[in-house]
């Protein structure tokens, strides 16, 4: 399932990723974010290897129940490239044109 990530305080999204069932418990259990990687086909706790790690504050589901968001406190960036979010690329924006 898809799951946006939003820092908490500021509301600023800061990535996307998938989840199953199982990464879904252990965030539930941890309080922690765990997705899926559907490229690797396994797990993946946030912040494992850089320490950036997010503190889950609330999850909220949509009202097709197909896509998850996650409420949280990072510690670090969230995009590997050191970015504090992973949209961090302007493909267009109307509030830039002249």
């Amino acid at each position: 399932m898809p799951t946006i990530v939003v820092d908490d305080q500021t509301d600023q999204v800061l990535m996307m990723a998938y989840i199953n069932e199982e990464s879904y418990q252990l965030s539930l259990k941890t309080m922690q974010t765990w997705f899926w990687s559907r490229s690797r086909k396994a797990l993946w706790h946030k912040g494992e290897t850089s320490g950036n790690t997010q503190q889950i504050v609330a999850i909220q589901i949509d009202c097709d129940e197909d896509t998850l968001l996650m409420r949280v406190i990072p510690a670090g960036p969230a995009c590997h490239t050191g970015h504090t979010s992973c949209f961090y690329r302007t493909v267009v924006d109307k509030n830039q044109e002249e």
